[in-house]
């Protein structure tokens, strides 16, 4: 039986500890014993024992002191089969029944690397001063080896008496590469995540003449990545050419990391196309920063091909990696891709953590994927998951988004039992939003006096809100006092503020409408003149269409087709149908509409999938005048006419456009009717619709009062 004795590696000179921000400390060498199995089969043939010695050095072999080889072991040493070895490995047959194979052993490297990894644990545990740091090395004797000091250093945890050792043995010792002192101590530096004292030693190197090699620098920008320093690790590797120090692969990809981090995303992609082409071993630290890397960007594609890539490359994806990449495609409003991300990462044995269950929350939260984020909040639950403010604000905002009202309440309620988290001024504004919505006076005004208990003042989200419910209880007072609280509270109405006064102008009895004129032109003085232009009657020259097209073009394009359909809604309400149609034109010539009507050689459409009632139904309005223009000049129509109304209900009420359109159709006594195999969708034929159209003799649109709810 042959059994092989490894001394310590050689590594201590020369570590390339993995780039990685693991807490752990480098790893020791193994050592490795003798095992005397049970006693072999004679009829095998017994392969010869062999004695296996490499060198702990940089590059010299180790003095006679430390290893007393057979003087035949030189560079010609012969291998039992006859081959040649080296230097620095070379072996010797050795019967393991022998007294010699017992000798061997004690006198290996092993046996004595043992013992220096004891000295330090003592240095690691002593006060330190240099009485007590030499009592611990005295332990060495007075002929100590470089070796000895670099592995004695190696195992140190303690910077403070590492850096005492370091001196002693600076004293005794004339080492040939002083440099590995020192690296060796800068790493017992990094496993304390102390930068500060690992570049003092760096300046302290300089000023003995030292030159620093590779591992001095790639250990310097492993600490500052330790240390969360990115900026610190870049610094550290531009450094490298002015000492003539070229940086190896493992260098190069973890700068993607600390250039990522650092925020200089040009040079992390640059560095990582080379790595690819180049074949770089790069760690999974790097990968997780180059998905975040490409997702701050808004590259989510690219955060899905580094994740391929990575797996193409062997490498396998840990809970940091899932994590990461479900953060990216929550950001990117992506939760189908998160499910199936998630559905991977348990597949492959994986169980979520903390952070998985906030990328969910976050990824399903913002895409209204409200089952789903309910679900995730339940198993947080379940674990005992404590959740921060944040993600219960992502919460409660997703279910004033989506109308539900008794799981917000249920929320919040949580939140504040908690007794981890406080409401705060976004929390309190989802459940006033909420209640405001449902038009629960009460509720929300119970809601922000509570805020106010807690010493928040309400901004403008949460008067807005107010305004809002105030005008669907149809409490006009109330909008006015709420409109002049938000200006003594110094607050500059914003667009979407006019919009929510606008859209309760729509809400409001023709005999009040004068109460919120002037509220209107406080807040903006456009929309106030074209209100005023409306309610007046007043149209000398086409001033209206004029004024109300510079009010578009002043406005945001998020906010025009809400001013634009309650503009119309108003002028429905007033049975101004005039105005209404000029509206509806101005809006279609400035694209705040678009493809409205479609036709095809086999059906015609009105689509109003996204319109106010108002616009809605002045849109009816202007498609009968154009059929009946059609039939009137002999124009064909197709087989099938149809009025797609879309089958989405308001969040906040069970009507929708669909169930006001039936009854409206009804009344104009309309051949049209809702499809069995198509919800939303009203279709007529063509006998049906032209005789309809020839027993009008003047088209006529019933306009009921609009109302949001």
């Amino acid at each position: 039986m042959a059994y092989h004795l490894c001394s310590s590696p050689s590594s201590l000179f020369h570590d390339r500890q993995p780039f990685c921000n693991s807490l752990s400390s480098p790893r020791k060498p193994i050592l490795r014993s003798l095992t005397f199995f049970s006693q072999p089969n004679p009829l095998q043939p017994q392969p010869k024992t062999l004695f296996q010695i490499r060198h702990v050095s940089i590059q010299d072999p180790i003095p006679q002191e430390t290893h007393k080889a057979s003087p035949s072991e030189d560079s010609n040493t012969k291998y039992p089969d006859g081959k040649s070895g080296s230097s620095s490995r070379s072996y010797i047959w050795v019967n393991p029944r022998s007294p010699k194979a017992s000798r061997l052993r004690r006198h290996s490297y092993d046996a004595r690397y043992a013992s220096l990894a004891k000295v330090a644990e003592s240095l690691n545990s002593c006060n330190p001063n240099e009485e007590d740091v030499a009592e611990v090395l005295g332990a060495l004797g007075d002929r100590i080896l470089e070796q000895d000091a670099v592995i004695v250093l190696n195992n140190a945890m303690n910077p403070d008496t590492a850096l005492l050792a370091l001196r002693y043995f600076q004293q005794r010792l004339k080492p040939n590469r002083e440099v590995v002192l020192y690296n060796v101590t800068i790493k017992v530096f990094r496993k304390c995540r102390d930068l500060v004292g690992a570049e003092k030693l760096f300046d302290e190197m300089l000023e003995r003449g030292l030159k620093p090699d590779n591992v001095t620098f790639s250990t310097l920008i492993t600490c500052a990545r330790m240390c969360s320093l990115p900026n610190k690790a870049v610094e550290w590797f531009e450094k490298m050419p002015t000492f003539g120090c070229d940086p190896d692969d493992v260098t190069y990809s973890a700068m993607i990391d600390a250039y990522g981090r650092a925020g200089n995303i040009d040079m992390a992609l640059s560095l990582y196309d080379r790595a690819r082409t180049g074949k770089w071993r790069i760690d999974p630290v790097t990968f997780s920063t180059l998905i975040k890397v490409y997702g701050v960007s808004g590259n989510f594609d690219g955060c899905l091909n580094v994740f391929e890539e990575m797996k193409a490359l062997g490498a396998k994806p840990n809970l940091v990696i899932y994590n990461t990449l479900l953060d990216a495609m929550g950001r990117a409003k992506r939760p189908w891709q998160a499910k199936t991300i998630y559905k991977e990462m348990i597949n492959n044995g994986f169980s979520p953590s903390w952070a998985t269950y906030a990328s969910l929350l976050r990824a399903y939260g913002r895409a209204r994927y409200s089952e789903d984020a309910l679900s995730v909040y339940e198993e947080m639950k379940e674990k005992g998951m404590e959740l921060t403010v944040v993600l219960y604000n992502t919460l409660l905002a997703m279910c004033a988004d989506v109308g539900y009202v008794d799981e917000a309440v249920k929320i919040f309620e949580d939140m504040k039992n908690s007794g981890t988290c406080k409401p705060d001024s976004w929390s309190f504004s989802s459940l006033i939003t909420i209640h405001s919505c449902s038009g629960k006076v009460s509720e929300a005004e119970a809601m922000l006096n509570e805020m106010l208990e807690g010493g928040f003042e309400p901004n403008i989200f949460v008067l807005t809100s107010l305004i809002q419910c105030y005008g669907k209880a149809q409490r006009t007072d109330d909008v006015v006092r709420t409109f002049h609280r938000l200006l003594e509270l110094g607050i500059t109405p914003d667009e979407r503020f006019c919009g929510c006064l606008l859209n309760v102008m729509t809400q409001t009895p023709k005999e009040e409408l004068n109460k919120l004129t002037d509220c209107v032109k406080k807040a903006n003085s456009k929309l106030g003149h074209v209100v005023k232009l409306l309610l007046e009657e007043q149209d000398s020259d086409g001033e209206f269409k004029k004024q109300a097209s510079e009010l578009f073009d002043s406005v945001s394009l998020d906010v025009r087709k809400a001013y634009c359909n309650c503009l119309i809604d108003l002028s429905v309400n007033l049975n101004l149908l005039e105005r209404a149609c000029e509206l509806l034109e101005l809006g279609l010539t400035l694209e705040i509409y678009t493809d409205i009507q479609s036709r095809s050689p086999t059906q015609w459409s009105l689509h109003l999938k996204g319109l106010s009632l108002g616009a809605a139904l002045t849109a009816l309005h202007v498609w009968i005048n154009d059929l009946s223009k059609a039939v009137k000049c002999g124009e064909e129509l197709p087989p099938l006419l149809g009025i797609n109304t879309g089958h989405g209900k308001h969040k906040y009420s069970d009507k929708g456009l669909a169930t006001v359109f039936e009854t409206h159709l009804k009344e104009l006594n309309a051949p049209f009717h809702e499809a069995p195999d198509k919800v939303g969708w009203f279709l007529t034929t063509k006998v049906a619709a032209q005789s309809w159209l020839e027993s009008r003799s003047s088209p006529e649109l019933v306009a009921p009062e609009v109302s949001c709810s």
